[in-house]
């Protein structure tokens, strides 16, 4: 329930709660809430289960906690039919993160230790790296034309 509450923010909360209600009134205050947060339980688990037995038995399986959108999502990538684990574990960010910044940087490669090659490396390699091109010579003199045509582009 409180997952994301820390040591310091807990700390925080007693020593607040102490200075509003008091030394005194603080554990009359403590079985108020628990009790309070018990009813809301026992409600909440009682209309579940209303809910269960009025959709039938074709939903017996059913999970409130599915409804949420994060907890659906991450329930359906992580079905095996999809093939999504296979690709997620193939997949290296920090190693295709290195490649780009090496070819960006014209450097080569550094090679992997792993004897798997993807597609997209190997001998068919592109080279992103720029390099000024040397124009071509020509037997005129004078003929310093771009090697491409101004009224295309």
């Amino acid at each position: 329930m409180f997952n994301d509450i820390g040591a310091l923010e807990l700390v925080t909360l007693v020593v607040l709660a102490v200075l509003v209600f008091g030394p005194d009134k603080l554990p009359k205050v403590i079985q108020d809430v628990t009790r309070t947060i018990r009813k809301i339980r026992e409600f909440s688990d009682s209309a579940k289960q209303d809910i269960r037995q009025e959709l039938g038995p074709e939903f017996k399986d059913f999970e409130f906690e599915d409804l949420n959108p994060k907890t659906f999502i991450r329930k359906q990538l992580d079905n095996d039919e999809l093939g999504l684990k296979e690709i997620r574990n193939g997949f290296d960010l920090k190693k295709e993160m290195a490649e780009v910044t090496d070819a960006v940087h014209g450097r080569d490669p550094e090679p992997s230790s792993s004897g798997s090659s993807s597609a997209g490396s190997g001998g068919g390699r592109i080279d992103m790296s720029k390099k000024p091109e040397t124009p071509a010579k020509t037997d005129k003199p004078g003929d310093d034309r771009p090697p491409f045509d101004m009224d295309a582009t």
